[in-house]
């Protein structure tokens, strides 16, 4: 039996990849929704919201998918 080292690195190189891009969505969806409270003293903010909410959604889609390909009853 010999692995396929190619695949397995590309397999490998995906899984950091989408790692790191969803935990800086996520990190930036923090810090929206950490400018949101600075600028609730001020005025504004609701652009903060939106880029938390955007950040949180694309993150929620990320996982959903990944459950999707895991799970076989939503094949």
């Amino acid at each position: 039996m010999h692995p396929d080292w190619t695949a397995l690195g590309e397999v490998a190189a995906v899984s950091v990849g989408v790692t790191v891009t969803v935990v800086v969505v996520f990190a930036l969806g923090v810090l929206g929704l950490a400018r949101r409270e600075g600028a609730r003293a001020q005025q504004g903010g609701t652009s903060a919201l939106g880029q938390a909410t955007l950040c949180f959604l694309a993150c929620a889609a990320v996982v959903a998918y990944g459950i999707h390909l895991i799970a076989p009853q939503f094949h």
